[in-house]
């Protein structure tokens, strides 16, 4: 009953013996009890301890039992202090757990050259992917060669829009069979709205990442999406790549018409501030400035308004922006 107290049967038997017979002697409790003087000399000094025996204030030399309230009650407040003590201890131990798994994880990473990483396990290459995908300026071109309906939620948690949004300019080979999935096919759809574009084809070699065409991020082992990727960065690599994906690219099929693009899609935050700033008579690097993204990014997000909106000119882009409301 008192276990978590620390007082265990043998000991609560004895502190009760104390409180109902206090002038007992020891061979008398032990007799109580139903314990050998020896064990009970052994339980008296675990009560000490426990601070539930202590001297009595008017004579030093004897002892008495605390009461209850009083000896159990504080006897509960510093074991929670010590278990508040051990919480504190146990945070700062996983705390450093966590230091050491990413070490551990910086381990599983090896770099063999500056132009290639070689990351260990999904969670170490698609952490590192995200970081990639965060730095990409301009391009993003991909090989999905996997279901998405098992991955995707909401499409405006997915990392694709994000990119979208900061005006990058997308192309996406998905696996034909994706078609059956109704998840699927509506997210590819609205990427589609957003500005990406979206092919498909019966077959697809493996999955292959292409940032800016600078990067091309493949699978350790397309055998097992778990082994890990690899990061390339050589330029003979990356164009290896690139002609991997163009040729995929050219033999897909457009999944969605141009004319089904939504022209009337909300602009993201980065586009109706480009538009605003440029009505203003704001000039490239000023938008870019302003924005906090890099210049190719600012002329990216203008190519793309004026490619939706069919205008050839910045005057054009204004006129037809103005037309729909959007300045």
């Amino acid at each position: 009953m008192l276990e978590p107290l620390g007082v265990d049967e043998a000991t609560f038997a004895v502190y009760h013996a104390l409180l109902s017979h206090p002038d007992s002697t020891p061979e008398q409790i032990a007799a109580l009890v139903n314990r050998s003087v020896t064990e009970v000399h052994d339980l008296l000094d675990e009560l000490r301890r426990l601070e539930l025996l202590v001297p009595t204030w008017t004579n030093p030399e004897s002892e008495h039992a605390v009461h209850p309230r009083v000896g159990l009650t504080g006897l509960a407040e510093r074991r929670r202090t010590e278990l508040n003590k051990m919480l504190g201890e146990l945070k700062e131990a996983e705390a450093s757990a966590e230091v050491v798994a990413e070490q551990y994880n910086e381990l599983l990473t090896a770099r063999s050259s500056g132009d290639v990483e070689v990351l260990k396990g999904r969670a170490n290459a698609s952490r590192r992917i995200e970081e990639l995908a965060l730095k990409a300026r301009e391009t993003f071109w991909g090989l999905v060669p996997a279901h998405i309906d098992d991955t995707i939620q909401q499409v405006d948690r997915s990392p694709d829009f994000t990119l979208l949004e900061r005006g990058l300019k997308m192309r996406t080979v998905y696996l034909q069979s994706m078609t059956s999935s109704k998840q699927a096919l509506e997210y590819a759809a609205t990427m589609h709205r957003l500005g990406g574009e979206v092919r498909a084809t019966p077959t697809l070699p493996m999955r292959l990442l292409i940032f800016d065409q600078e990067i091309a991020i493949m699978p350790m082992d397309p055998e097992n999406p778990t082994a890990g990727a690899v990061i390339h960065r050589t330029p003979a690599v990356v164009s290896v790549a690139l002609a991997l994906f163009d040729a995929y690219w050219s033999r897909a099929v457009e999944m969605f018409a141009p004319e089904d693009r939504d022209e009337n899609t909300p602009l993201t935050p980065h586009e109706a501030e480009v538009l605003r700033l440029l009505a203003g008579g704001a000039k490239d690097e000023q938008v870019a400035r302003l924005l906090g993204i890099s210049l190719r990014t600012a002329r990216r997000i203008t190519a793309n308004l004026s490619e939706r909106l069919d205008a050839a000119s910045r005057f054009e882009l204004g006129v037809a922006a103005a037309k729909r409301g959007w300045v």
